[in-house]
C-alpha cells in the first residue's frame, strides 16, 4: 500500500503566507505579492476593446484569448491564489546611450541580459516548495496564459502608469513579473497601489511615435517596441523614429521621473552573459543565420527568422550612416541591394536613399518586385 499523503498545512494562516515571502526574498526576488485566482475582469473588457479597435495590431499575447488570459483557472484547474514577483532588470553598469559611435544599435534594458531565467528559476523553487506541502503550483512568466501586470496590480506590488507599465513604490518600473497560480487559499497581503502619476505626462509627451494615446494605453501600431518584432515592411512613417533602436523602446520609461529617480534603489543582478546594450549595426548585417540565432535567439523573433533583425539594422543604417566615411556602409549596402531578399532589398534602398547614395539606389531602378518598386514610388524614384 502507498503510505497516504500527509494533511496539506493551512496556508490560510498569516504565518504561511509570511514563510512563503520570506523564502521567495531569500530567492533574490525584489517583491512579492498575492491576490485571489478571481477573474481578472477588469483586464478582460478593455483587452477585447483594444483588440476590437485594433490598438494591439497583430499582436498575439495575451490579446489572442482574453477570456483565457483573463482567468487564471484557465491555466491551473482549481486555482485558488496568485503569487506575483517582480524583480529588477536595471543594473547599476547599463551605459548611457546618447553619445554613442557611429553606427551602433542600441538594445533596450530588458532584452540586454536573460532576466526571465533568473526570476522563472526562484518561482519554480516557491512552486516546489509549496508542491512539498501538498498544493498544485504552476509557474508563469512573459506567457500568453496570464496578464502578468494585472495580477501584479491586484496583488498590490504597483500602479499603472500612463505609459501602461507597472510603477512599484519606491523603485518605478524596471521590472520582469511573473506568478505562481496555485489551489492553496493564500490571503492577499495588500490591497491595490493608489495611482502615483497624477497630473504628469512625460511619457505621453516624450513618445517619438505618439504611441500612448490615452493614459494607459498604447497603440501598438506606432509603439517603436513592437514594430521592432513585428514581421513584414517596417512602416515608413515611423522608420526615422525608429533611430538606432535595433530591439525594444525605452523612452517611455527613460522619461518617467519615478522610474529616473528612484531606479537606484533596486538593482538588479546578472549571472550569465546576453547581448549587451550595444551592437555594431555592421557586424549585425553581415553576420550568418547561425550566428544571429545563437546570439539573439531569446529574443522574440518572428519565425525565428533573423531577416527581421537585418531589416532594422538596415534602417538604423539609414538613419546612422549619413556623412560617415566609412566604405563598409556602400559594401553592405550593395550586398543588400543586390541580394535575393525583396523585403531586404526595400529597405536597403530606402537606407541608401536616406544617406544621398544616389549610385545605390540606381542599382535597383529596374527591379520588378512589387516591394522594391513601392519603395522606388516612395521616393520618387520611379
Amino acid at each position: 500500500m502507498r503510505p497516504a499523503k500527509p494533511t496539506p498545512p493551512d496556508s490560510t494562516r498569516p504565518e504561511y503566507l509570511a514563510g512563503l515571502f520570506e523564502f521567495a526574498r531569500d530567492l533574490g526576488l525584489h517583491r512579492i505579492g498575492v491576490t485571489d485566482a478571481a477573474v481578472l475582469d477588469r483586464a478582460r473588457p478593455e483587452l477585447e476593446r483594444r483588440r476590437r479597435e485594433g490598438l494591439s495590431d497583430t499582436m498575439g499575447f495575451t490579446f489572442r484569448d482574453p477570456v483565457r488570459s483573463t482567468d487564471p483557472t484557465r491555466a491551473v484547474e482549481g486555482a485558488r491564489s496568485i503569487i506575483v514577483a517582480g524583480l529588477s532588470y536595471h543594473l547599476d553598469e547599463d551605459p548611457e546611450t546618447d553619445d554613442l559611435p557611429p553606427l551602433t544599435a542600441r538594445v533596450a534594458r530588458y532584452a540586454r541580459h536573460d532576466f526571465y531565467t533568473p526570476l522563472r528559476t526562484a518561482l519554480q523553487k516557491v512552486a516546489l516548495r509549496l508542491r512539498a506541502d501538498g498544493f498544485r503550483a504552476v509557474v508563469f512568466a512573459d506567457e500568453n496564459d496570464l496578464v502578468d501586470r494585472e495580477v501584479a496590480w491586484r496583488a498590490g506590488l504597483g500602479w499603472f502608469g500612463k505609459n501602461a507599465n507597472l510603477l512599484l513604490p519606491g523603485a518605478g518600473s524596471w521590472f520582469v513579473l511573473g506568478s505562481v497560480v496555485t489551489d492553496a487559499q493564500l490571503q492577499p497581503a495588500a490591497k491595490p497601489v493608489p495611482d502615483g502619476c497624477g497630473a504628469c505626462r512625460a511619457c505621453i509627451d516624450d513618445c517619438p511615435t505618439g504611441a500612448i494615446v490615452e493614459p494607459g494605453v498604447v497603440d501598438a501600431r506606432r509603439c517603436l517596441a513592437w514594430l521592432v518584432q513585428k514581421p513584414g515592411v517596417c512602416p515608413r512613417e515611423f522608420r526615422g523614429a525608429l533611430g538606432n533602436r535595433i530591439y525594444g523602446c525605452d523612452d517611455c520609461q527613460e522619461s518617467c521621473p519615478p522610474t529616473v529617480r528612484l531606479a537606484d534603489r533596486v538593482t538588479g543582478r546578472v549571472d550569465i552573459g546576453g547581448t549587451g546594450a550595444h551592437i555594431d549595426t555592421l557586424e549585425l548585417l553581415t553576420s550568418t543565420d547561425e550566428h544571429l540565432l545563437e546570439r539573439f535567439g531569446r529574443w522574440y523573433l518572428a519565425e525565428r527568422n533573423p531577416r527581421w533583425l537585418r531589416r532594422n539594422a538596415l534602417v538604423i543604417l539609414g538613419n546612422t550612416a549619413a556623412g560617415i566615411d566609412d566604405e563598409r556602409v556602400g559594401r553592405v549596402l550593395r550586398q543588400y541591394l543586390e541580394g535575393d531578399d525583396p523585403l531586404l532589398r526595400a529597405h536597403a534602398l530606402w537606407a541608401a536613399s536616406r544617406i544621398g547614395r544616389s549610385d545605390l539606389v540606381a542599382l535597383v531602378d529596374h527591379d520588378a518586385d512589387p516591394l522594391v518598386r513601392d519603395e522606388l514610388v516612395a521616393l520618387g524614384s520611379a
